[in-house]
């Protein structure tokens, strides 16, 4: 028998947002991890708020939502509003009931400054690497660090000569060269500058993302994103000196590009040995004890670093970090941590966590 193609709404619905969300999603593993973090982030929450005044939505909530814009690759809050006020799942995750209406797009405007204020994206990656140590998941001693290109929210042609150039001999080049970052800038993004991978490619404004990750799971310890200016070695050095405050690293895996005096010598007087190989093509002095190499420890560290490009791989293309949507070193480093953090979060769920 056929039916009728006719609708009739229900005046009761007996069902809870509780229920609707089934039970294998993948969100219902990820809640009790993100809220577990949340909960060492509480006094610092307290302190980028008011006590007097108009109540405002609640920082967990704002940051579950922009979770979930990192893990479904939702390109725009705009676009991610829309779908969390159809979408049962999303609404579950974020804390909103079926009678809440979602915020205007302009609540993340606002409280991004208060979270960049507050370093909550530093903040939220340092919570989550301590659950993770807390599980014995993360290997403290040995680690591997890497950077790569993130392309900059402006074009070329916004690169224009700047108003106020230094004068010549006090550029950023050796002996004070000027180079053209010391005098054009982007009209869009002063932050961003020149940069190409190799002799090959095409220059294109860009920042440098950089990872430091443990070898035993491939986890994210550390992120950060900077100028261009700052190179893949000094901002690994960056970060490392910030983890030695809560991990105690004794060897750095990084490729050829990293085997400089300014890296291996630096890491040596902080008493960690870099793991770097030799430059193949190049006669270039090698600043790392070459007996070293024979060793398993230097042989397992040159296999497990190229792990880290799968994290990269990952933030690129889910994450929606290879284009970023922000302008400034500020906010392009806040959105990058942060979605290192959810990717640690998303490997998490696929552990065997002990109970």
């Amino acid at each position: 028998m056929r039916t009728s193609d006719h609708t009739q709404d229900d005046l009761f619905c007996a069902k809870t947002l509780e229920q609707l969300v089934p039970d294998d999603h993948r969100l219902r593993k990820l809640r009790p991890l993100v809220d577990e973090a949340m909960r060492s982030l509480q006094p610092r929450f307290r302190k980028l708020y008011s006590h007097t005044g108009r109540p405002g939505i609640a920082p967990e909530r704002l940051l579950r939502a922009l979770l979930l814009q990192v893990l479904y690759g939702v390109r725009s809050e705009r676009r991610l509003m829309e779908e969390l006020a159809c979408h049962m799942a999303w609404r579950w995750f974020v804390g909103l009931s079926l009678n809440e209406a979602v915020w205007d797009v302009t609540v993340f405007t606002k409280n991004r400054e208060r979270f960049l204020r507050g370093d909550i994206a530093q903040q939220w990656l340092a919570a989550v690497v301590r659950m993770l140590q807390q599980r014995r998941l993360i290997d403290e001693e040995h680690c591997s660090v890497d950077a790569t290109l993130l392309a900059a929210c402006a074009s070329e042609r916004s690169y224009q000569p700047k108003r106020n150039p230094p004068p010549a001999g006090q550029g950023s080049g050796r002996r004070g060269e000027l180079l053209k970052r010391d005098t054009h800038e982007s009209r869009t993004d002063p932050e961003a500058q020149l940069y190409r991978k190799s002799k090959r490619a095409a220059f294109q404004l860009a920042y440098l993302g950089h990872l430091v990750m443990e070898n035993r799971h491939g986890l994210i310890v550390a992120a950060a994103a900077t100028k261009v200016s700052t190179g893949e070695r000094r901002g690994a050095r960056q970060l490392l000196e910030k983890l030695r405050q809560r991990m105690r690293v004794a060897t750095v895996g990084a490729d050829g590009a990293y085997n400089e005096q300014d890296f291996v010598e630096r890491l040596r007087d902080r008493q960690i040995t870099a793991h770097v190989p030799a430059y193949a093509r190049v006669k270039r002095r090698d600043w790392m004890n070459p007996k070293l190499r024979a060793s398993q420890a230097y042989q397992a560290s040159q296999r497990i670093r190229k792990r880290i490009e799968s994290c990269f791989g990952w933030l690129k293309e889910a994450g929606n970090q290879r284009r970023s949507r922000f302008r400034g070193e500020a906010r392009v480093s806040w959105a990058f941590t942060f979605a290192s953090a959810a990717l640690n979060l998303l490997r998490l769920t696929r552990l065997e966590v002990p109970a």
